[in-house]
């Protein structure tokens, strides 16, 4: 079961630090301490026996290798599978995203296990539309989440420093302006990220959409 973290949480937003550091961007928001070093322990030990692949984008290889759990599982250089529900070992990191920015556990229907090599990072990035809240949680060490965003003909920048067994929230604005990135470290880091889906685009709504179109092909056919 995931530590109670509710004394441990730092909402950013409209926050500076002790040394008079720029604010982070308003929907950032993090926890420490959100596992046990038990628990971290018993949970990279399922990382290492997943399958992971390269990720792939546009046919280009990634030094990270992933591993995808639930609703529109499958990324580039992942192979379909049978069984792709999340399994009850990831629950309770669920529970923190949930716990984190205030939507249902259940709502994050998306998960990504993420080996981080020695040297290996991720570029700069937005999350795909289809998805609304991203919570990540960081195994093993620490790590810099970058922030930029364009300012007429240059970058904004800001960083977070994460450390090993939190958790950070991106929603609103941090998410949907901002890209971030994970600069590249010299060890070897894993990480969870769980995304919910905006409306329209998660299981529930697929199935009942779905539903009305087989209903409309049976009255079609019968008419």
């Amino acid at each position: 079961m995931a530590r109670s973290a509710t004394k441990k949480s730092a909402d950013i937003d409209g926050m500076k630090d002790l040394f008079g550091e720029p604010e982070l961007p308003s929907g950032f928001r993090y926890l420490s301490d959100v596992i046990s070093d038990t628990q971290e322990r018993d949970l990279v030990a399922r990382f290492e026996k997943l399958d992971l692949k390269p990720f792939e984008f546009h046919g280009y290889k990634g030094n990270r290798r992933i591993y995808t759990f639930g609703h529109r599982y499958v990324f580039a250089g992942q192979e379909a599978r049978e069984d792709a529900r999340i399994p009850d070992y990831l629950k309770p990191l669920m529970e923190i995203a949930g716990d984190i920015s205030g939507t249902p556990a259940a709502g994050f229907e998306q998960i990504m296990v993420t080996e981080y090599a020695a040297g290996a990072g991720i570029g700069w990035h937005r999350d795909r539309p289809m998805y609304e809240d991203i919570v990540g949680i960081s195994f093993l060490a620490p790590c810099a989440l970058r922030l930029r965003k364009r300012n007429g003909d240059d970058w904004e920048r800001m960083s977070a420093h994460i450390e090993p067994r939190s958790a950070y929230l991106l929603h609103g604005k941090v998410r949907n302006v901002w890209q971030h990135s994970i600069a590249p470290m010299d060890v070897l880091r894993y990480s969870v990220t769980l995304r919910s889906f905006r409306p329209g685009h998660g299981t529930q709504e697929e199935e009942v959409g779905g539903a009305r179109k087989r209903s409309a092909r049976k009255q079609s056919s019968s008419a």
